[in-house]
Formats: C-alpha cells, structure tokens, sequence
C-alpha cells in the first residue's frame, strides 16, 4: 500500500516547471543511472524497446537551445521573435534536457512481421515513447529536478541528428528540459473526474 501510495503521490507531485537552473540536486551519474532503469523496464507494445534515449548535460544542453533558437528565428517572424527568445532562453537556463525518439527501423520491421497490425504500430511506437516520457519526468521529479515537456520537432530533427551523429532511423518525438526548481508550478484545474471516468460492475 506504501509503495502504491509513493507512486501515487509522485504522478500528483509532476508539474510543468519553467523556472529552471543550471544546478542539480543530484549527481550526473544518478541522472543517468534513473533513466537507464526507466528504458529498461518501461513498457513497450510486442515489447518493441523501440524508444531512444539522449541526454544532453552542460554544453550540449546550451547548443540544443542554442540550434532551436537559430532555427525559430529564420522562420518567426522578427516583431514576434521576444516572445519566443524568452521561452528558448528559459529552456537554456536549465541543467539538461532529455530527447525523446522513436526508432523507425524496428516500427518498420515490426509492420513486415506483423501485416495485419501495420498501421498501429507508429500509433503504438507513440505510446511507448508516451510512457517513457511520464516515468522518466516522475522519476527526475522525484529526486528535486524541476522539467517541462516541449515538441519543436520536426523543425529540429536534421540538426539535432546531424550535431549528435544520430542514425537517420531516430524519429525525434518530444524534447524535455529539466534542472533545479526555481519557483513552483501555479495551480493547475481539473476537469470532473466523472465525466473523464466510466466504472461498470
């Protein structure tokens, strides 16, 4: 009862944090070994494992930030871009950021395989990379890092690939920026459990 009561309180706790630094309660090595135990037991449909994992820490985290930013500018529109340089430098402030991907070639050869279920398994593929993302953001706010969930793919893809030499199969799917609480999240509103919920006996 505890240990459901922990998760429970944890999946509460997880909140979209902005206010970010470049600290980290926690060591490089607890990062890494946290998400390396969320890859590795995370769920995954015909148990695929096809989610991908980067974790960019320090300099890497700035030069995401930094690609992302270069990019939005050629596209926005210069009397909009303060907005948008407030956000990118908001992201940058942070400690790290944890990119989400989904191998192709294993979706693909999985369609090959399995016919019959060829068009749910990108929609499956987008799942597993679903719960990845909600295990490894409970699990950093667990340990007192502070993350937000942002999507600027696919107009970072082909940078993100070619900087970090990732192969072309890596479909880019969700980008997380995480680092100390600086300030905490506002209230949040709930929608009627009951009418988002249905029990029959």
């Amino acid at each position: 009862m505890a240990n459901t009561q922990e998760l429970l309180t944890a999946l509460r706790e997880r909140r979209s944090i902005y206010a970010i630094s470049k600290e980290s309660p926690i060591s490089d090595e607890r990062i890494q070994e946290i998400i390396e135990e969320a890859v590795k037991h995370t769920p995954s449909a015909f148990n695929s494992q096809s989610t991908r994992i980067v974790v960019l820490l320090g300099e890497q985290h700035d030069k995401l930030w930094n690609i992302t930013t270069e990019v939005l500018k050629a596209i926005v529109p210069a009397d909009q871009f303060a907005s948008t340089q407030q956000r990118m430098d908001g992201f940058r402030a942070g400690y790290g950021t944890v990119l989400f991907f989904e191998d192709m070639t294993v979706v693909e050869d999985l369609q090959k395989q399995f016919p019959l279920y060829q068009d749910n398994f990108p929609v499956w593929a987008e799942h597993t990379n679903a719960m990845h993302q909600l295990v490894i953001w409970m699990a950093l706010q667990s340990e007192g890092l502070g993350a937000n969930l942002q999507h600027y793919n696919p107009l970072i893809d082909e940078r993100v690939k070619t900087e970090w030499k990732l192969p072309e199969s890596w479909k880019l799917v969700a980008q997380m920026p995480f680092g100390k609480i600086v300030a905490p999240a506002g209230d949040k509103a709930f929608k009627p459990v009951a009418d988002r919920l249905k029990v029959f006996k």
